[in-house]
């Protein structure tokens, strides 16, 4: 049998430098199924083989990107509430990972549903199973309620640990355990919820507190004035989802709105923190319309780069997902910022032109997977080379790819010609 021309040109171009477009397509493929509510997959970095997937119940699992095999790297559910938003709710290897097997993750209690950073350190005989005798609480601090835990953490080009909180849950920063007239989102003093922390957890600065075992990176906007050294940004109700973009050093954030907007926000390498991204006086670019909360624009706020509207149209939403500026292997999605709808179904993407930004285009269907379907974007995800995936809560794991449409091909040659030319 004979290929069409332009399968034929497409497969030609499949081994040269540069492809043919009209003959590729940009969308997604399955690379792990039958998770228990997977919320977030990492990787070490220079680690190309594997593929860490945190599961809510207090499961880390490991995907072998070469064999799809799955293994358990560590089990912490014992430990673990599972409550309303609570869980165990990401991960973060430490930057010297190669070196000193360290990792870090922020999971709610299981006795009192309180945020606990812990460090853990993977075991010595096998690199593919964690010590958990290794664990180090590194931070500890109260939630009043059982919703708006925030949960992302990663590392600076620094080497700063950055952590994400919620406001503390309810609604209107304003319930039992929020700080009056204000909300805990704009209380600095003693207060770190709604914030973006940042902290050193290779020391401990404060010995005689059990629950903070870790010093003050000497950057951080609050050290020696009024506020909570911990902090580096604050005014985020539900901050679900952050990313370091891995080729400038920006700050992305997805924040969950009320009931009005969905945000995200953005802070260039280049800030000094002390952001104030305004809740709960704003939802989004607008005055927080729900309840008694709303109001003008607080000191040193910062605007979001891109808000979203509630409803069910294309570009509409309910529970943002923040994501990943692209930068993969594939060339077209450079620059690209990723981010979806865990409730609209939706993935998106835009890119940065300053304090705002261009092209904001919607992925969803082309992004419809091999197999499976994406329906619950609960997180999105990069390996050590910069592949993009999404973690649908359902239990899969989608990988962003580019490949070749094979138009009307028998599923044999199809087979026949993937092994020939190889995956792009």
């Amino acid at each position: 049998m004979k290929l069409r021309s332009c399968t034929l040109l497409c497969a030609l171009g499949a081994l040269l430098p540069t492809s043919l477009p009209s003959c590729m397509t940009i969308t997604t493929e399955r690379v792990a199924s039958g998770l228990a509510n997977p919320l977030y997959v990492t990787a070490p970095a220079g680690d190309t083989g594997r593929l860490f997937i945190v599961e809510r119940d207090g499961v880390i699992k490991i995907l072998n990107l070469n064999t799809q095999a799955i293994s358990t790297f560590l089990d912490v559910s014992d430990l673990v509430s599972t409550t309303s938003e609570q869980g165990l709710l990401s991960m973060a290897f430490s930057p010297n990972y190669q070196s000193n097997g360290l990792f870090y993750v922020h999971y709610t209690g299981v006795s009192d549903g309180a945020t606990n950073i812990v460090e853990y350190r993977v075991s010595s005989g096998n690199p593919n199973v964690a010590d958990p005798a290794s664990a180090r609480l590194v931070l500890r601090f109260a939630q009043p309620q059982a919703n708006h835990n925030g949960g992302w953490i990663g590392f600076d080009t620094n080497g700063s640990l950055f952590i994400a909180s919620g406001d503390g849950g309810g609604s209107d920063d304003n319930d039992a355990g929020h700080t009056a007239d204000i909300g805990n989102a704009q209380d600095i003093e003693d207060n770190l919820l709604g914030k973006l922390l940042a902290i050193d957890p290779g020391s401990d600065e404060f010995p005689m507190d059990p629950d903070r075992n870790y010093a003050i990176p000497p950057q951080n906007p609050f050290v020696g004035a009024v506020g909570d050294d911990e902090i580096w940004a604050y005014g985020l109700r539900n901050p679900w989802r952050c990313s370091f973009d891995r080729q400038t050093g920006d700050l992305w954030i997805g924040d969950v709105g009320q009931g009005a907007r969905e945000e995200i926000d953005f802070s260039p390498a280049s800030s000094t923190g002390g952001e104030n991204y305004g809740w709960r006086l704003r939802d989004g670019f607008i005055e927080t319309p729900s309840g008694p909360v709303g109001g003008a624009k607080p000191p040193g706020n910062v605007d979001p780069i891109y808000d979203y509207t509630r409803g069910s149209g294309q570009f509409q939403g309910r529970s943002v997902t923040g994501g990943y500026v692209y930068r993969g292997p594939i060339v077209d999605l450079q620059g690209k910022y990723f981010f979806g709808d865990y409730i609209n179904q939706k993935v998106w993407s835009i890119t940065r032109s300053g304090t705002t930004f261009t092209d904001l285009t919607d992925w969803t269907v082309k992004f419809v997977p091999d197999a499976g379907t994406i329906d619950n974007v609960a997180s999105f995800g990069e390996d050590a080379v910069g592949n993009l995936y999404i973690v649908d809560f359902d239990g899969e794991v989608f990988r962003v790819v580019k490949k070749l449409q094979f138009g009307g091909l028998g599923s044999a040659l199809q087979s026949t010609v993937a092994r020939v030319i190889g995956r792009r």
